[in-house]
């Protein structure tokens, strides 16, 4: 199944909603538009699976939440509709954008009362595909989130925004990915193929090379002197803590300067005092 093949398992996938990598399910039966869907996405920094049938895409819902869905309405077996309706049925609230060219009024409102979220009637341009996603994502259920922080470090899921003691620190998509799996999981050390599988859509590239510590490093240089560290944990990975304070010297004590003391000088006839005197 597609959707598995990027993770094997839970654990190891970055959370719907993360920066990590948003997540979506692309449902749809012609390959070409959807090749053109999948390679469009992930040009634009989305995480992609993408399926050809609407019973892949319910297996699809039922193993992973994902942050949006681009579903086309004719499928073969399962349709678009039953797909929402088997969503909605399940309890996910994921915002679900319906493909189709069948642009009757009745055809929009049967899908939209199926549960769709929104519609958009083929041929269309990519960038209204990408400004109705992203209106989707920016929905409260699917993009209001904690700003995470560690020492003077925040990233805010919902602007993608990173800041160092208030400043924008800007970051690359899968920088922003490590970062973010670091900070969820604070102070705990994320493995490596953790972070593969989160920030990468092939983790096999990622896990057999060093790819991670390059990109580790080049965070690093970026988030500069900062009180958040990214420490390395040989042979597991890396973790995200909050820096120590620098420990305060005490100051050495003073100490007051020796005065010899004053020895009056010796007079000619060999007793102390003023020269000469008696």
């Amino acid at each position: 199944m597609a959707c598995a093949r990027i993770r094997q398992a839970d654990p190891r996938w970055a959370p719907a909603g993360t920066i990590a990598r948003v997540r979506l399910l692309v449902a749809e039966d012609d390959p070409g538009l959807r090749s053109v869907l999948e390679r469009a996405l992930r040009r634009n920094g989305y995480a992609v699976d993408a399926v050809p049938d609407g019973e892949r895409a319910l297996a699809c819902l039922r193993a992973f939440p994902y942050d949006a869905v681009v579903m086309d309405w004719r499928m073969p077996g399962a349709t678009g509709v039953d797909v929402v309706r088997g969503a909605r049925r399940a309890g996910k609230q994921v915002p679900i954008l319906m493909l189709t060219a069948r642009d009757a009024t009745a055809d929009r409102i049967e899908g939209l009362d199926a549960g769709a979220d929104d519609y958009l009637v083929k041929p269309f341009e990519l960038t209204e595909l990408f400004a109705r996603l992203r209106a989707l994502l920016r929905r409260p259920a699917a993009a209001l989130q904690p700003v995470l922080r560690a020492g003077d470090l925040e990233l805010d899921p919902a602007t993608r925004e990173v800041r160092r003691s208030g400043e924008l620190v800007p970051l690359t998509v899968r920088e922003l990915g490590i970062l973010e799996l670091l900070l969820r999981r604070q102070p705990s050390v994320v493995d490596r193929r953790t972070l593969a599988a989160g920030v990468w859509d092939d983790e096999a590239d990622a896990v057999g090379s060093n790819t991670i510590d390059v990109h580790v490093a080049r965070l690093r240089a970026k988030l500069g002197p900062s009180g958040a560290v990214v420490q390395t944990v040989r042979g597991v990975g890396y973790r995200v803590s909050a820096a120590a304070p620098p420990v305060a010297r005490a100051a050495a004590p003073v100490v007051p300067p020796v005065v010899p003391p004053v020895v009056p000088p010796v007079g000619t006839d060999g007793r102390r005092g003023a020269p000469g005197g008696r």
